[in-house]
């Protein structure tokens, strides 16, 4: 079950008096003990309400009102949102919460609804479907799309160059000689077992992926990298790094689009697009 653990406002967070250090500390851990249990889905402190909006709703009339809002004990200065087995085991979880106010304070623990206890205002399950198909599109929302390159035996030589040609930060370099479960007989030629199976690497603000594949050639087909740098300098010294035993496809130049922007395909036959963006310029 989910339910929002609710910090009540008190005078001292409503006058906007700031957690000392100690019970920051002490707080940090309590959330990692929550993060680390897999009970701690979400959770924010809220500033007080003198910087808070209330809108007030009659019909079809709404009202705005500035804060701060007089009703203390009724306002709210933080939440968590946890997902727990039963009501008990988020009240004992509760208990150990050190005492997140200077002052005395109240928490309390609000069991979420959830789309089957509406199911009789929601007979043929429209409702439902549709709550579903929008918690799906919140999550894609959250996707991320990372390039996933295979080298085709040469992964940690192409890892090296990348290093030296565009700065590349080695995260992490998995052999398939190291692979936690045995890699199937007769999957990989003879000699790649030593050959990189999973590789992480980052260029500047991107986060890729690699590795040397099952022994099959490398093929980037259809596809480029883009490479934005900041200065007509620096996509100058990346350009030519890049180009190094590869193949320049078109010579750095001014574009309607770019100040700068050229196409080179490295030793590797992986196509790169090196430009200043317009809005760095």
């Amino acid at each position: 079950m989910k339910v929002m653990v609710l910090v009540k406002a008190t005078e001292s967070s409503e006058a906007g008096i700031l957690p000392s250090h100690e019970l920051l500390t002490a707080m940090g851990k309590f959330n990692e003990q929550l993060v680390n249990a897999g009970v701690m889905k979400a959770g924010e402190g809220l500033r007080p309400s003198s910087d808070a909006v209330r809108v007030h709703f009659n019909g079809k009339d709404r009202t705005v009102t500035d804060g701060p809002f007089a009703e203390t004990k009724e306002l709210i200065a933080g939440y968590w949102l946890w997902e727990v087995a039963s009501m008990q085991e988020a009240i004992d979880w509760v208990k150990r919460c050190p005492n997140p106010m200077i002052d005395e304070s109240d928490i309390d623990i609000r069991p979420l609804y959830e789309m089957a206890d509406f199911a009789e205002n929601d007979p043929e399950g429209a409702i439902a479907e549709q709550e579903s198909a929008l918690t799906h599109a919140m999550a894609l929302q959250q996707a991320v799309v990372q390039p996933y390159l295979f080298f085709g035996g040469r992964c940690e030589e192409a890892l090296e160059f990348y290093q030296a040609a565009i700065g590349a930060e080695i995260g992490m370099k998995m052999r398939f000689s190291e692979s936690p479960d045995a890699v199937p007989e007769g999957m990989l030629p003879a000699g790649f077992e030593n050959k990189i199976m999973h590789a992480s690497f980052r260029v500047g603000k991107m986060n890729l992926m690699a590795s040397d594949g099952c022994g099959e050639e490398s093929k980037f087909d259809g596809m480029r990298l883009s490479l934005s740098l900041p200065t007509a300098a620096a996509c100058e010294l990346a350009f030519n790094a890049l180009a190094e035993s590869g193949k320049v496809d078109m010579p750095l130049t001014q574009t309607f689009w770019s100040p700068c922007y050229g196409m080179v395909t490295d030793k590797f036959g992986l196509g790169w697009m090196v430009m200043v963006p317009v809005e760095c310029n």
